[in-house]
């Protein structure tokens, strides 16, 4: 059996989680996420826990009971608690600013890239004298938040051979030799 599958989710005060038409609703103070369950997964809600349960020993079932778990479990975090990305721009003129949900990114290039962010994601940008931009990306929807963090990485990932790019805080980038002279 599957070891996370078979831990069982505890639902916090002011969460409210139901199960309509093989979806999952979950309603925190910080929004509403729903996630839709596979067929032969179910999902069982006592009182302030929900278990998730399988069918069967097929390889399918038992990776779909993992999965689902956590992703059941991870919009119950994301309702009470949130997540949270930064991004740190490395470069001599690497720049960032946000005007509300519009981010501008000054990455080197002969333009500005300018990005239109979900209004799910909160977007935060903190520029300071003498150290890198940073663009802090907030959201209860963690699978939304890492796809909107990787497009702005891949806008100019971190090269290896003088580390200049956007990255992830606490990102280690494999540092290459230049040439001998």
């Amino acid at each position: 059996m599957s070891r996370i599958g078979k831990v069982p989710i505890f639902i916090p005060k002011g969460v409210v989680v139901k199960m309509q038409n093989k979806k999952a609703l979950v309603k925190g103070p910080l929004g509403e996420l729903f996630q839709k369950i596979n067929g032969s997964i179910q999902v069982e809600i006592q009182e302030r826990q929900l278990l998730v349960k399988r069918p069967s020993e097929r390889k399918e079932d038992r990776s779909f009971h993992g999965l689902y778990r956590m992703l059941i479990h991870n919009m119950i975090v994301g309702v009470t608690v949130g997540f949270t990305r930064e991004l740190e721009l490395i470069g001599v003129g690497y720049r960032a600013s946000n005007n509300d949900q519009i981010l501008e990114l000054n990455l080197g290039f002969s333009h500005n890239i300018i990005m239109q962010c979900p209004r799910e994601v909160k977007v935060e940008t903190k520029t300071e004298k003498g150290k890198n931009s940073l663009i802090i990306l907030k959201s209860c929807d963690k699978q939304l938040l890492g796809m909107v963090a990787a497009k702005i990485r891949s806008f100019r990932k971190p090269e290896p051979y003088k580390g200049k790019g956007v990255r992830y805080i606490g990102e280690i980038v494999r540092r290459k030799a230049g040439k001998s002279a």
